[in-house]
C-alpha cells in the first residue's frame, strides 16, 4: 500500500525557517510529478509547489524566493522554508503521481503537518 508521510512541521518565529519532508513508502514502481499544497484554517487548500521527474518547479506567488522545492534519487520531496511569514501557518501537504505496483498512475495524499508562525 502506498503511503505518503510528511515530516518537519513545527512552531518557528516570523523570519526563520523550517524544512519540510515527504518520504512515499510502498510497492512503487515510479514517482511523477511531486508537490505540496497547504490549507490554512477557514481557507480553501492552495497550491504552494510542484516539481516535476525531471525537476522542473513551479511556485505560487506567495512563496516565490522564499521556498525552494526539491527531491531526491529516490522517494522523498522536500520543501525549505525561508523567511517564514505569519501568513504562512498552515497544515502542509504532500502530493504524488506515483505508478503503483500494478503499473496504474494514482493520486496520493499525506495526513498533513502542521506549520505555525508566530509573530
Amino acid at each position: 500500500q502506498v503511503q505518503l508521510v510528511e515530516f518537519g512541521g513545527g512552531l518557528v518565529q516570523v523570519g526563520g525557517s523550517l524544512r519540510l519532508s515527504c518520504a512515499a513508502s510502498g510497492i512503487i514502481l515510479g514517482i511523477g510529478r511531486m508537490a505540496w499544497y497547504r490549507q490554512a484554517p477557514g481557507a480553501q487548500r492552495e497550491l504552494v509547489a510542484t516539481i516535476t521527474s525531471g525537476g522542473t518547479t513551479e511556485y505560487a506567488d506567495s512563496v516565490k524566493g522564499r521556498f525552494t522545492i526539491s527531491r531526491d534519487n529516490a522517494k522523498t520531496v522536500y520543501l525549505q522554508m525561508n523567511s517564514l511569514k505569519p501568513e504562512d501557518t498552515a497544515v502542509y501537504y504532500c502530493n504524488a503521481n506515483i505508478i503503483n505496483n500494478r503499473g496504474l498512475m494514482s493520486n496520493y495524499w499525506g495526513q498533513g503537518t502542521q506549520v505555525t508562525v508566530s509573530s
